[in-house]
């Protein structure tokens, strides 16, 4: 049974935090039903983990080539793996799979967060010491304290939406296509054997469904990945981008809405935006062969910002993820906000830890597939790409009762003032600003011209020009002849400015 996951990758801790692993030389019973335990319990809601034997570990990280376990061994250990699961209270039973690596023979047993939590194991095989709940507490193993097992028992029965059987789909709303587009993408050796094996094992070994044999059913993460239309199951999982833009007749806006599976539609989304929205301007610095370029907005810190808004968001409000461009920034928009563990002060100070995870099943997928990274690091990640691109620290906000959280991306500064190569007045009066002769051009160039789509063609806002073009009046090098709407500039000279 090959496991749905790229082994190099996973034992490189690229895309499974360390924490999530746990390796050993050799079989342990004891010490593996205590982990297999503590990772079902799942108490920060990760997705549970991985035990691999045959390997040693030094500071959590693996030594290779691995020491290998023999084929008798392994034989042994699984014999014995199932014996031992059927001491977990309630009974839970991992994926277990031994592996070719690096020439040698290892066994890994993956472990999923379980549905059924809290579970509890032997002390001790020996059966004399009682059961035990146990966790991972950091890379280790533990018994849980009192008010660990108070907190992760106020949690059972309450499984993530993500890993929730959908009662109103059925197995083959799951399409074989997609689950080998997933595999093949992510290295899986499970791609190989995808198209030989029963649909309904290769859907039970990736734990894309759940429930008895006679009511099997996909789980929400299944749909959301693996169906063309998840939006008819989970109804609002899809992106809106939204364009707000001002013209003379007035605000406008124009919107684009992307559906189909959660990683098609976030590839989409930011394509779209890769290609219509963002744009790169160079900046030529006397006495220096290379010129200064940046961009009107970071393409990753927006890839980062909607992954995330993905992974975090609850499928079971009926909104979108929204994305709202306007002149001066971009704010991606969610629900609901943050967990309250997170203060409101933790937040102005961009500091995002969060003791449990809406969606561990997302989170997992969007890892393997190197669209999200480990915990943690996606409030970094923007905060790093907007300022090696000289922008405006973003803003994160949300409200009291958390029902929404906003991610604003102020656009750069210098991008909000456009080069034009339009003639400039030859005289002027009086001394005047970079913007203000700007302005200046626009007129030259269309006398006929709004103060809106003045202010479309610098990116800045409307107020803005108008309180430059009342300071080109004070200067005497414009003036207004006609009405608002039928009206032109004029541009004066400087005699007359002078007069």
């Amino acid at each position: 049974m090959a496991l749905p996951i790229n082994i190099n990758e996973l034992m490189a801790g690229s895309i499974v935090e360390s924490e999530r692993i746990e390796f050993k030389k050799g079989w342990n019973p004891e010490s593996v039903i205590h982990a297999i335990s503590a990772f079902a319990n799942d108490i920060n809601n990760l997705g549970g983990g991985y035990i691999i034997l045959g390997v040693e570990e030094k500071d959590g990280k693996p030594i290779l080539p691995p020491s290998g376990i023999s084929l008798n061994e392994i034989e042994k250990i699984q014999k014995e793996l199932l014996n031992l699961c059927h001491l977990i209270k309630p009974n839970y039973f991992p994926v277990a799979e031994p592996i070719d690596f690096l020439g040698k023979k290892i066994f890994i047993i993956w472990v999923p967060g379980g549905q059924n939590i809290p579970y509890q194991a032997p002390i001790s095989l020996s059966g004399k010491l009682g059961y035990a709940y146990y966790i991972r507490r950091f890379s280790s193993t533990v018994k849980a304290k009192n008010e660990e097992i108070k907190e992760f028992i106020s949690y059972a029965g309450k499984i993530p939406f993500d890993d929730r059987i959908h009662h109103n789909s059925d197995i083959h709303d799951l399409k074989l296509v997609l689950i080998q587009e997933f595999l093949k993408e992510i290295g899986s050796e499970l791609f190989e054997t995808s198209s030989k094996i029963n649909f309904v094992d290769l859907c039970k070994q990736m734990r894309i469904v759940d429930g008895p044999k006679e009511y099997l059913k996909p789980v929400n993460a299944g749909l959301l990945f693996f169906n063309d239309n998840p939006q008819k199951f989970i109804p609002y999982s899809q992106i809106e981008i939204v364009e707000f833009k001002t013209d003379e007749s007035g605000d406008k806006l124009s919107e684009k809405i992307f559906k189909g599976p959660i990683q098609s539609q976030l590839r989409e989304a930011l394509s779209y935006l890769k290609n219509s929205v963002l744009k790169e301007y160079v900046e030529k610095v006397p006495d220096k062969a290379e010129a200064i370029r940046y961009f009107n907005y970071p393409f990753i810190a927006i890839e980062e910002a909607l992954a995330n808004s993905l992974y975090h968001r609850d499928y079971e409000i009926r909104e979108p993820v929204e994305v709202r461009i306007s002149q001066d920034k971009i704010e991606i928009l969610s629900y609901p906000g943050p967990d309250r563990s997170i203060t409101q002060e933790d937040i102005k100070e961009y500091r995002f830890v969060s003791r449990r995870y809406r969606n561990r099943r997302i989170g997992e997928f969007f890892k393997e597939l190197k669209i999200t990274e480990g915990r943690c690091t996606g409030i970094p990640k923007i905060l790093n790409a907007m300022k090696q691109n000289k922008s405006p620290k973003p803003i994160f906000r949300t409200n009291e009762d958390r029902t929404f959280f906003i991610v604003e991306l102020p656009i750069n500064k210098k991008a909000l003032i456009e080069e034009t190569p339009q003639k400039t007045p030859q005289k002027t009066p009086q001394k005047t600003t970079e913007l203000e002769e700007k302005i200046l051009k626009i007129i030259i160039a269309d006398s006929s011209i709004t103060r809106e789509l003045i202010a479309e063609k610098l990116r800045i806002s409307p107020e803005t020009v108008k309180e430059y073009l009342e300071k080109l009046k004070s200067k005497n090098l414009i003036k207004r002849e006609g009405g608002r709407k039928q009206g032109v500039w004029v541009v004066t000279t400087h005699e007359k400015g002078q007069q």
